[in-house]
């Protein structure tokens, strides 16, 4: 359910189950934990392991580039646990990020035996609180800029997808740019998520609603970190009206009334289906997924089809 960064060609193809297990033995080998048994969660933007022999939870970042945010990461981390702001936490003692093998590590507190997410309600309560925060400069929190994401993805689907497909995702893309350029958002400037979704909140094993994924977090209309419920709900029928109108009442703003909702939408879209298009040259699901989305944003048919990830 993320829009996902990535790494160059070469990286891309060797970041599969395979290579991502090397790394996380080794990283385990640095820090004293044992690997045996470790369930992997999730394999995309980063390999995300949960240890069997410790409450721990590993991200191997696919992209060798992504040091800086990761220390962002971090640092967001640590200041949200002075915030006493329910986020997940990082594991005391550790130095992080840790670079091992060429990957970007980070260990973080188990908060669950097994995945339950939480619920919209709780999401809404979470991203209002967060953007109540006034984040400190010492953070040094990047501006959010879609496009850049965008233009960063399209280079790396080089040997995926065709010319005339390509021709058409920068065609789409130039477009969305000078159409965001003029948006009117309503809603304040200032921290967060980046990349809220129902997938990034987690039921604490003590019941309460933690956000997950911190490497988004950035300087941005909140516009954005509404705009994947609304589209989850509204095109791409993830969500119930019921869940969405849950989410609307806790928020207190329902983006789906805002005039430039299509326009933050069609930019989602086309940033999840590059995102999916990066993991077509080492999975098989996102290889059937990929042409599917390509295929809806050209003819605009429905995206009822698409597939979470």
């Amino acid at each position: 359910m993320t829009a996902g960064n990535g790494a160059n060609g070469s990286d891309r193809v060797e970041f599969t189950e395979e290579s991502a297990g090397a790394a996380l033995r080794a990283a385990c080998q640095s820090v004293d934990l044992d690997p045996a048994g470790a369930e992997l969660l999730r394999l995309g933007s980063n390999a995300v392991y949960r240890l069997s022999t410790a409450p721990v939870i590993v991200r191997i970042a696919r992209d060798r580039d992504g040091l800086p945010e990761m220390e962002r990461a971090i640092g967001v981390a640590r200041w949200l646990a002075e915030q006493d702001f329910p986020a997940a936490r990082l594991v005391p003692g550790l130095t992080q990020p840790a670079m091992l093998d060429g990957r970007v590590v980070t260990f973080w507190e188990n908060a669950q035996d097994q995945t339950e997410y939480a619920t919209l309600e709780e999401l809404a309560d979470l991203l209002r609180r967060l953007h109540w925060l006034e984040e400190p400069e010492s953070l040094g929190l990047p501006y959010f800029d879609p496009f850049a994401k965008v233009w960063a993805s399209l280079r790396e689907l080089d040997g995926v997808i065709t010319a005339e497909d390509r021709g058409f995702l920068e065609e789409r893309a130039q477009r969305l740019s000078k159409e965001y350029d003029r948006l009117d958002f309503v809603l304040p400037f200032g921290l967060i998520h980046g990349d809220a979704n129902i997938g990034n909140v987690l039921r604490h094993r003590n019941g309460q609603a933690i956000l997950i994924d911190l490497d988004g977090v950035s300087l941005a209309p909140r516009e954005w970190d509404l705009i994947l419920t609304a589209l989850f709900y509204d095109r791409l029928g993830w969500h119930t009206r019921s869940e969405y109108e849950a989410f609307v009442h806790h928020y207190g703003f329902d983006l789906l009334n805002w005039p430039g909702y299509s326009v933050l939408a069609d930019i989602r879209e086309l940033m999840m289906t590059l995102w999916v298009g990066q993991q077509v040259p080492t999975n098989e699901r996102f290889a059937q997924e990929f042409p599917k989305r390509v295929r809806a944003l050209r003819t605009d048919g429905s995206r009822r089809d698409w597939k979470p990830f």
